[in-house]
């Protein structure tokens, strides 16, 4: 292993409601009660954040002990947490405030309404040096619809299957719409001061898309990558095996820039390849592994489940180098079996009712959850080695 592995850090957004799947929101009281946890503009989700640790077992302990004090404060309110990024079981025609009084929220409840009501995972990849950030950003941004593909999991709206694997994706305001893929950090810096005096974005934060540089102090300070594309994933390893896979890609691009910068390995321009990443996005939160995108390199079709299973395959001597091979191991199973909206789509197909789908999904939540610190607790299990 040449180098040592990024820091790593989630930002987790979750739904509240009932066992039975009824989405009920409680925020604001949740983040009055419990350290760590905050609001979104509507009161029917929260997010916690976890600190950066390069460790995969030490995220998977910080993912889980919020996530566990919380479970115990919302049983005493018969409350739980429920899986997906959309409301799945409704009502998207009204937004619930969190804080009436915040008026930042009150600008994205007149401009966007209950499109952002979502939940989600955004994955922090620290890297402080500002040419490798930005060669990471390009590379990522081009294979963002990837981790969608593996992450989808929000096929239903109010009740109804919506056509598509991931909605959130597809309803979700990009802002601005149009985001270049940046040639350098002064190109990002210049970028967002126009955007600003534009009013296209309402402040440094306000920018939405697949990925972006984050840091202390934008645009200026910058210290990781986030990659914000992903759907919730409610399994925290495979949340794990999606962040290895992105991090192995960037470890690859950090030792050999040449060959996996598309600013330098591809055959388009950086506008196109803005507009073929953007595209395939949108492919992969309708289909999916089964979606047809269009390869960086060259701009040819490539199925997305055929991209990642090359992926992985090139992947699996520096997994091995960085002993991350046991924690990418959960991605074979969602090329074998399909993702959570597949999954979900082919039960409601067979017949199963949408909030029978969630009331079990949130019970296999918790019982994941309950497995997975027994597993830290007794340190027996494999994918903990």
């Amino acid at each position: 292993m040449s180098q040592p592995l990024l820091l790593k850090g989630f930002e987790v957004e979750l739904y509240t409601g009932r066992a039975d799947g009824t989405v009920v929101g409680c925020s604001a009281e949740a983040a009055a009660a419990l350290e760590g946890f905050v609001t979104e503009p509507d009161c029917r989700n929260l997010e916690y954040t976890t600190p950066p640790a390069a460790s995969y077992r030490e995220q998977l302990q910080l993912l889980l002990e919020p996530r566990l004090r919380l479970r115990r404060w919302l049983a005493d309110r018969a409350l739980t947490l429920l899986p997906g990024s959309t409301l799945s079981t409704g009502d998207s025609r009204r937004f619930e405030r969190s804080n009436p009084d915040n008026p930042y929220h009150g600008y994205i409840e007149a401009t966007y309404g209950t499109r952002v009501v979502t939940a989600s995972v955004h994955i922090n990849l620290g890297i402080t040096e500002m040419e490798a950030l930005f060669a990471a950003c390009r590379l990522v941004r081009c294979e963002a619809a990837l981790l969608l593909a593996l992450s989808a999991s929000s096929p239903f709206l109010d009740g109804a299957a919506t056509g598509a694997h991931s909605q959130r994706w597809l309803q979700f305001p990009l802002t601005p719409a149009q985001v270049p893929l940046f040639e350098s950090h002064q190109h990002y810096v210049r970028w967002v001061e126009q955007q600003l005096q534009l009013g296209s974005m309402q402040n440094v934060r306000h920018l939405w898309t697949s990925v972006r540089p984050n840091g202390d102090d934008r645009p200026h300070d910058l210290n990781r990558l986030e990659i914000r594309i992903c759907d919730l994933i409610a399994d925290p390893l495979l949340l794990l095996a999606i962040t290895a896979f992105a991090e192995l890609r960037i470890h690859q691009l950090l030792a050999d820039p040449a060959t996996h910068d598309p600013a330098r390995a591809s055959a388009l321009s950086l506008e196109q390849l803005a507009e073929l990443a953007d595209a395939n996005d949108r492919a992969a939160a309708r289909s999916s592994l089964e979606a047809e995108l269009r390869h960086w390199r060259s701009g040819e079709p490539v199925r997305a489940r055929d991209w990642l299973a090359s992926e992985l395959q090139g992947l699996a001597p520096l997994a091995l180098s960085f002993g991350l091979q046991r924690w990418l191991a959960p991605l074979e199973a969602v090329l074998q079996q399909g993702n959570q909206a597949q999954q979900w789509l082919a039960a409601e197909a067979d017949g199963a009712s949408i909030a029978t789908l969630i009331a079990a999904g949130a019970e296999a939540m918790a019982a994941r959850e309950t497995e997975l610190m027994a597993l830290l607790a007794t340190d027996r299990s494999a994918l903990l080695g």
